[in-house]
């Protein structure tokens, strides 16, 4: 079998601001998060419709406001969790990802994922010391002397 899953360096996990909840009669499912690596993208995702016989695979896809044409490349399964996983990762500059779903010809919108700025490392600020100014009653204060 033929690992879909991308190699390389794991950039960001994106984490949805708003509930990616999306249900239709063909399909239920959550968008919990999606992986930023250097090669892809990894959509995570929690079918709830798996348990109905006739439930379909969610029929996920990407847009960015760049227009990066996103290739679905496959998909695992681990119970009711998949993993869609795309090409190419985000290009530098794209600041928003769109999930959506299509189903019977319908196309609507699951979640948007903020994507951090290409390039900037988490990183401590330095910032210049600062004083926090104790009222005089403070419990804080210690008396002198």
């Amino acid at each position: 079998m033929n690992d879909p899953l991308p190699t390389g360096a794991l950039r960001h996990v994106l984490l949805p601001q708003t509930l990616g909840r999306h249900h239709t009669p063909d399909a239920e499912f959550i968008v919990l998060s999606v992986e930023i690596w250097s090669t892809g993208l990894v959509v995570n995702v929690q079918v709830t419709s798996a348990a109905r016989a006739d439930a379909a695979e969610p029929g996920i896809f990407i847009e960015d406001h760049l227009g990066t044409v996103y290739a679905q490349q496959g998909t695992v399964a681990m119970g009711s969790r998949q993993l869609h996983v795309f090409t190419p990762t985000v290009p530098a500059g794209a600041r928003s990802l769109t999930i959506k779903s299509k189903e019977a010809g319908t196309v609507r919108q699951v979640v948007v994922f903020a994507v951090p700025a290409q390039g900037i490392r988490g990183r401590r600020l330095k910032a210049a010391p600062h004083r926090v100014a104790v009222p005089p009653s403070s419990p804080f204060r210690q008396e002198a002397g």
